[in-house]
């Protein structure tokens, strides 16, 4: 985590911090612990029945307060008690340039491995895995152990089943309860503003993989535990179970829609579909929805909340970012360059601070109405304070129309933009080392641009240490060359680097000699600024992570106070607690209905506070954007060689030599290299990637410390 600053500038928050860690630390462990001993019989028989003894209540019932307890709260309460850990972090972060001997000790953990079906991972990442597969052991064989010593063939008997038969239904029960472990931990990946995984140094782009793992892990569980009980209804001759909605207990029907809806989303996933048919991957995913409704119906509210943290961060998350997209951007310039490359600048508050590789999502309506797609932000929230920048390469039917229509004759003065964002890491140790290796393939320097940018201001305006940067960027063609260019913005630059070594070696894969046709340059655009586009603002205000905490803490309290009172006056008088005569599926839907009234108050409530709060920046930026230069009422097009891109470009260019017709020889760049701490950052195809980790990996050169980064384009 951040290193303690001086006492001066934060060494009091950053001892609340330390004492705050410690207890997320503590209420983590013993979440964990729970799921090691849910499985046993000290849990089964004298732990939970005592928890529920002492929780319940009218208001909750003899279970749910239990469930609550033990579950929901821990998880939440690590959110919530984050939130403010990672405020305390905004407010004291500094600058730190020395590697500790405790980061020297994890970098032989982070070195990365290859491994098949995972792909590229980090010891510490394959630690992990194999500790939570471990965990799904663990709990299927004492699930298996204590169920069989039950079945006898008296038992059985009693039940008008052999002994095989009744292990049969045993085992499909106990897979089930299993996969809900993975469901369990499903959503925290890719729940974007989290703040459970910026504590573990985590951001949700770079997590996907680990969503992607718990899926497949979940859904073989799932689909094993329907399978099993097919076959065991068929064995018994009980296949019309498969039609049973019961009124209380599990929802046979419901349990069979839940898993439909996750095998029709789970069939897209896979790398050869997703691929060549993203847009029928991006709209199966929301069978997410019907999975989860339907799985509440099939177990209960009670035993869903076994699993309701995760999701509850993510419904959070989901309406925050579906309030934030409501309202169109300002987009103030665009970029156009002749490799099919296209950089968009909007206008920020400067308020909106973000990290180098944060991402963020956009949608065109002009283009598609429901298509969302991720972006890595080219820019530095530091040196260009008032502008966000993004980079978009053809690679796909959507940039294509982008491309088409700002490549296009006839000009084009506005677009609606909505965005959601920006996402990223909480903090970066790229001034850690004494020399930045970054290795990028066609528009896989995107998230280096960003890097650089930022390094830019850290040398030359605050006249910090910064490390030597080495770039080794592969292009197919002299015209993607191009987008080197982009590596400083349009303006807010300074015309010299004195502080900062850069050397950038770009190669030229498919051409033997420079192209000897006319060059195109880029071509910028400016936009008309519209009145009711807005500037890109934190949508929580500066203070997000405590708006989020409270956001997270006062949802919950609303969902309690709801549905206590509706049990306590309408269920329980019906019911008194029995849970054998009010619907359970009725029972669900309520629960689900005031969760999502809970987070729609709590988050609309934060969202317009904000909202007006940033009103007043809104329109001091608009009014002065009143201004912006243009060539002529109509025509908005500018040549990318004026004098406000000269200078800088000029910088540039002294920094770069090309290579025509060669590959780049990594190991060669990399081993030469003799700093004491080198990292190596990668970003591009797969075959690059893996072999720049095979080299880190190799043992070779000890002060090689690697680092996949995650882009979009």
């Amino acid at each position: 985590m951040d290193s303690a600053a001086p006492p001066s500038r934060g060494g009091g928050s950053n001892a609340v911090r330390a004492v705050i860690m410690a207890v997320l630390v503590a209420v983590f462990t013993g979440y964990l612990f729970l799921w090691i001993m849910m499985p046993t019989n000290p849990y089964r028989l004298t732990w939970l029945p005592e928890i529920r003894k002492e929780t319940a209540s009218t208001y909750f019932g003899n279970n749910q307060g239990a469930t609550y307890l033990v579950y929901t709260f821990p998880m939440l309460f690590i959110a919530a008690l984050g939130c403010v850990y990672l405020h305390l972090g905004k407010k004291s972060r500094e600058i730190h340039t020395n590697r500790s001997k405790g980061e020297h000790k994890m970098a032989v953990w982070k070195r990365p491995l290859i491994i098949k079906g995972l792909g590229i991972v980090s010891r510490i990442e394959l630690a992990f895995f194999l500790m939570f597969m471990a965990l799904l052991v663990w709990n299927f064989a004492n699930y298996l152990s204590i169920s069989f010593a039950k079945i006898t063939p008296m038992s059985a008997a009693k039940s008008g089943e052999k002994v095989w038969e009744a292990k049969l239904e045993s085992s499909g029960l106990r897979l089930g309860l299993v996969g809900n472990i993975a469901l369990a931990f499903l959503f925290f990946p890719v729940t974007r503003g989290s703040s459970v995984l910026p504590l573990f140094g985590l951001t949700s782009e770079a997590s996907v993989k680990y969503h992607i793992w718990l899926g497949h892990i979940m859904m073989i569980l799932f689909t094993a535990h329907g399978v099993i009980y097919i076959i065991y209804w068929a064995i018994m001759h009980e296949l019309s179970e498969m039609l049973t909605w019961e009124n209380t207990g599990v929802s046979n029907v419901a349990g069979e829609l839940s898993l439909l809806a996750g095998l029709a989303l789970w069939a897209t996933t896979f790398p050869g579909i997703r691929r060549k048919m993203f847009e029928l991957f991006f709209y199966t995913h929301h069978l997410y929805i019907l999975f989860m409704l339907f799985f509440v119906l099939h177990v209960g509210i009670s035993y869903t909340c076994i699993m309701l943290p995760g999701f509850f961060l993510f419904m959070i998350d989901r309406y925050l970012r579906f309030l934030q997209s409501r309202r169109g951007v300002r987009l103030v310039s665009a970029r156009v360059l002749p490799c099919q490359t296209v950089e968009l600048n909007f206008s920020k508050s400067k308020g909106l601070s973000y990290t180098p590789t944060s991402i963020m999502f956009m949608n065109m309506p002009s283009i598609s109405k429901l298509q969302w797609h991720p972006f890595t932000i080219s820019s530095s929230s530091n040196l260009e304070s008032d502008k966000l920048g993004v980079i978009i390469k053809v690679e796909g039917k959507w940039s294509d129309k982008l491309y088409q229509m700002l490549s296009s004759p006839s000009y084009v003065d506005r677009l609606d933009v909505s965005i959601e964002g920006p996402y990223g890491p909480a903090s970066t140790d790229f001034l850690s080392h004494d020399l930045l290796v970054m290795v990028s393939g066609g528009s896989g320097i995107t998230p280096f641009i960003s890097i650089i940018r930022e390094l830019v201001y850290t040398s030359e305006t605050l006249k910090c240490r910064t490390p030597e940067i080495l770039l080794i960027s592969a292009f197919k063609n002299s015209n993607d060359l191009t987008m080197l260019d982009l590596i400083l913005p349009i303006s807010g630059v300074p015309s010299k680097f004195s502080n900062l070594s850069l050397q950038i070696e770009a190669f030229v894969t498919r051409e033997n000699e420079p192209a000897t046709q006319e060059n195109k340059g880029i071509r910028t655009i400016w936009f008309k600024p519209n009145p009711r586009d807005a500037p890109i603002t934190p949508i929580l205000g500066q203070n997000s992570w405590l708006w989020l905490g409270a956001i997270i803490s006062s949802s919950f309290m609303i969902y309690l106070i709801f549905i206590g009172i509706l049990t306590r006056y309408y269920i329980f008088p019906i019911d008194h607690n029995s849970n054998k005569i009010y619907s359970s599926s009725s029972r669900a839907v309520l629960h689900i209905l005031f969760l999502c009234i809970g987070i729609v108050i709590a988050s609309t409530a934060a969202f317009l506070w904000n909202k007006n709060r940033n009103s007043k920046e809104t329109t001091q930026i608009q009014n002065m954007e009143g201004a912006t230069p243009v060539a002529s009422p109509n025509a908005l097009y500018y040549n990318a060689d004026r004098e406000l891109e000269s200078l800088p470009q000029q910088s540039i260019s002294q920094c770069i030599n090309v290579h025509y017709g060669e590959r780049p020889d990594i190991k060669r760049f990399l081993f030469e290299r003799k700093e004491s701490s080198v990292g190596v950052l990668v970003c591009g195809p797969k075959k690059m990637r893996h072999e720049v980790a095979n080299i880190c990996s190799s043992g070779l050169a000890d002060n090689l410390h690697f680092e996949s980064i995650s882009f979009s384009w």
